[in-house]
């Protein structure tokens, strides 16, 4: 079947089907063939003691089950099949035992099916398993033992959908958790590499417009794109030695990588964007020093982003100013350009990708962040990102 046309419940259904691990697997078997040897086993002794033939074949019958049992993970369907059947010739051979009693291996096979296969499979097996109800009124049973029987008959299925639906949520979640960390190397390579290349093409159009009258204005702009490149680079580094394997040669060069971005490089990033001819303010407030890590690398990237929007949507700005300041609980951060926004722009409307990512990034930190236009002109990125509470 296409993955995409599955309804809802089929998609559950496969999520639960999950291999379990063999250590479970072995436990699982241990531990109900334990059960079985002893409420059966002892049931089947106390039952068969006046006639040692029908206890021998009794017996040879239960460890039957308890051998089936081992199976029950692989191939559910013929170990319940097994398990139903010997399990009623044993109530056949002691009518003392009750058939709730004879048929437990049976109970503990629906368990785990239940478990571990699609809800339309496991609710044809429990509507087997209530097939021998009836015989439950044999022997003195009487209603009280088909409801008996019938109740731990249900009790085995619902206790196999229970498990099989947190097996489905923690499914769930690891794949949320997957995709949220998809979301953040995104929202990482995309400010690295957004901000870089928006200032290089910059660059890159200004050296190749004095290229012949003043070599050396453009030889400090080729620097300029040679220095971001290389910072980009860094960055790049850092953000893969983040997600890669653990090994001593990249504990030993820990010491000689560059620190990460933060608010405390500030200043080296308004230096690529002045390198494009644009004057930035930058003005601080408050002590920067000791922020929560994702707090700081969150302020960077809002600064870095609101700046990259600069360079590449403000039409005719010359000058930004950011502003960052330590107050209370929480950091403030403002960035203020003097240029226009085209009409229609997705910066404008606040669709644009790195808005989005700026405004996700304040949400992470359970900070705030709002983009706009200013009456006066300009564009204005503000936003509140809290102190206490973030780890």
């Amino acid at each position: 079947m296409d993955r995409s046309r599955r309804q809802p419940g089929e998609a559950f259904a496969v999520e639960a089907q999950g291999p379990l691990p063999a250590r479970v697997v072995r436990a699982l078997w241990w531990g109900s063939a334990g059960l079985v040897l002893a409420v059966l086993g002892t049931a089947v002794v106390v039952a068969g003691a006046g006639d040692s033939r029908r206890l021998s074949v009794a017996a040879v019958l239960v460890l039957v089950q308890v051998g089936a049992l081992r199976w029950q993970v692989r191939i559910p369907l013929v170990v319940l099949a097994v398990t139903a059947v010997t399990g009623l010739t044993v109530w056949a051979l002691l009518p003392e035992v009750s058939l709730t009693g004879a048929l437990l291996a049976a109970q503990v096979v629906l368990c785990v099916l239940s478990a571990t296969r699609p809800r339309p499979v496991s609710v044809r097996a429990l509507a087997v398993m209530c097939l021998p109800a009836p015989l439950a009124f044999g022997t003195n049973g009487g209603p009280a033992g088909v409801t008996v029987y019938l109740l731990a008959v249900l009790l085995a299925w619902t206790v196999g959908q229970w498990r099989r639906a947190q097996r489905a949520r923690a499914g769930a979640e690891m794949r949320r958790a997957v995709v949220e960390e998809r979301a953040r190397i995104a929202r990482e390579v995309h400010d690295v590499v957004a901000h870089t290349l928006s200032v290089m093409v910059i660059q890159a159009g200004a050296a190749d417009d004095v290229f012949a009258q003043r070599p050396d204005q453009a030889r400090q702009a080729l620097r300029a794109i040679e220095t971001g490149a290389r910072s980009a680079l860094a960055e790049l580094r850092l953000l893969l030695h983040a997600f890669g394997p653990e090994d001593g040669r990249d504990a030993e060069a820990d010491g000689n990588r560059e620190p990460g971005p933060s608010l405390g490089r500030l200043d080296e990033l308004a230096d690529t964007v002045r390198a494009t001819g644009m004057t930035v303010r930058v003005y601080r407030e408050g002590v920067l020093d000791g922020l929560p890590a994702t707090v700081d690398l969150a302020a960077y990237r809002i600064v870095q982003e609101a700046l990259t929007n600069t360079l590449r949507h403000a039409v005719g700005a010359d000058d930004v100013a950011v502003r960052v300041t330590v107050e209370g609980e929480c950091v403030e951060i403002t960035v203020v350009d003097n240029g226009r926004t085209p009409q229609g722009s997705s910066v404008q409307m606040g669709a644009g990708r790195g808005l989005l990512g700026m405004r996700e990034r304040a949400r992470l930190v359970g900070g705030s962040l709002r983009a706009g236009p200013l009456a006066g002109g300009g564009f204005e990125v503000a936003a509140r990102l809290p102190v206490e509470g973030v780890s």
